[in-house]
């Protein structure tokens, strides 16, 4: 978390200086407004009452969250495409051990005993392959579901069957 509330401790005038500060936080990370007010120490009441009387700074605030939401779409983006077309990492794990050695400074030394890097493939996603076509190609790729209903046919064909006092005993309610 950023460190401005120790700048503008005990500071509840507005500056322009302290509107780039609070735009900066909500353009870059997803800050509840308290925690915006906390690191630049002003009170929540300060910031909506700055944000009630003075335009340019719900502008700015707007312009703000704008810009944090085409951020987020941009990485939704990059992921989708990821799991699209899938990914490999490399992982590194190293093993040490004490050498029973110490430096000039009475620090351990350590040898590294084992260094393995692997590689590990993630397949694409299945779900967001089709999600992707779906929606980027839809002429060729639609959700084909036909529901039909056929409640009526089935139901008079059901009451062709039952006898002259089962019928009775339908529109009287007694049946289980």
């Amino acid at each position: 978390m950023l460190e401005y509330g120790k700048i503008w401790q005990n500071m509840a005038k507005y500056d322009k200086k302290i509107v780039e500060i609070i735009c900066e936080l909500i353009s870059t990370d997803s800050y509840t407004i308290a925690e915006i007010c906390k690191i630049v120490g002003i009170a929540e009441s300060t910031y909506f009452e700055w944000q009630a009387k003075k335009s340019e700074f719900s502008e700015a605030i707007k312009k703000a969250q704008d810009k944090f939401s085409e951020l987020l779409i941009s990485e939704a983006k990059k992921s989708l495409v990821k799991m699209v077309k899938g990914y490999t990492v490399q992982e590194t794990r190293t093993v040490s051990a004490d050498s029973g050695k110490k430096d000039e400074n009475d620090k351990k030394i350590v040898k590294v005993k084992e260094h393995v890097v692997i590689d590990k493939h993630f397949q694409p996603v299945p779900a967001a392959v089709f999600f992707t076509l779906t929606n980027r190609d839809p002429d060729n790729w639609k959700h084909r579901q036909e529901n039909s209903i056929s409640g009526e046919i089935g139901i008079k064909s059901a009451l062709e069957n039952l006898s002259d006092e089962e019928l009775q005993d339908i529109v009287d309610g007694k049946t289980n």
